[in-house]
């Protein structure tokens, strides 16, 4: 049972102490380079590093490389899948790890790289319900010289407008609305037509109000299920009627 028990100098006094009793809390371990390969695979790490021979290093790291892509089944639909896991197993270690990688050892300033920052347009949306695309839309028209070209765009750019006003507003929407929102959300730099006229029903264009199929789709099965009730409903009543009779024949 020596074994199995540990000398500890409390205060001065030794005390006998179990393995199991033992503490080892994380906070006092090694840091997790990447946490979401767990503790066991950071140890495995730090094992390599104390394999003195070379090629029996190699092939200890290879194994590691075919557990880490274990634990990580969603990286090898990826192209560069075993290079992503060589490049880990150094973090890791700290980019301490000697070992023959088949892809270039990374440095590590590549965890100290900073993104670079996403260019964001501040400049604020005129009209909310439109969206910032229609903007930049009617900007392109704008440029255009005027000619059938720039006409069917102003139209078609209409006919969107339009979809997206009902989308937010159930009620219809007169064409001479669109083409005035048109106008002041270019600053008037576009002139719409004279005598150009949308069509009086969203339907003939492709479009339709947001919901309106859904809600008649949900009508119509509404119906068919109330006729498969009915019908039902019916043969069972004849059912109901000739055992009836027939009983009453029975009796007779």
């Amino acid at each position: 049972m020596r074994g199995l028990y540990v000398l500890a100098l409390t205060r001065g006094e030794e005390r006998a102490k179990p393995i199991f009793m033992r503490h080892n809390y994380n906070n006092k371990r090694r840091r997790l380079y990447l946490p979401e390969y767990g503790r066991h695979i950071h140890e495995m790490v730090d094992h390599l590093m104390t394999i003195e021979d070379r090629d029996e290093r190699n092939r200890q790291a290879k194994a590691v490389i075919a557990v880490m892509g274990n634990l990580q089944p969603l990286l090898r639909d990826t192209a560069d899948f075993a290079h992503k896991l060589w490049d880990h197993l150094f973090i890791m270690s700290d980019f301490q790890l000697d070992v023959d990688s088949p892809y270039p050892v990374p440095s590590p300033e590549i965890l100290n790289d900073k993104p670079q920052p996403v260019e964001i347009n501040k400049k604020p949306i005129k009209a909310t319900h439109y969206g910032r695309n229609i903007e930049s839309i009617i900007d392109l028209i704008a440029e255009k010289e005027d000619g059938e070209e720039k006409t069917a765009m102003i139209r078609a750019l209409a006919v969107y407008m339009r979809q997206q006003y009902l989308i937010w507003n159930k009620d219809t929407v007169s064409d001479a609305t669109i083409f005035q929102d048109i106008e002041k959300l270019s600053d008037y730099r576009i002139k719409v037509p004279e005598g150009l006229q949308l069509t009086k029903n969203v339907a003939e264009n492709g479009f339709s109000k947001p919901g309106f199929n859904q809600s008649k789709r949900m009508h119509n099965q509404h119906q068919r299920n109330s006729m498969k009730n009915m019908v039902l409903f019916l043969r069972q009543s004849l059912n109901q009627y000739m055992k009836s009779c027939i009983l009453r024949k029975l009796r007779k």
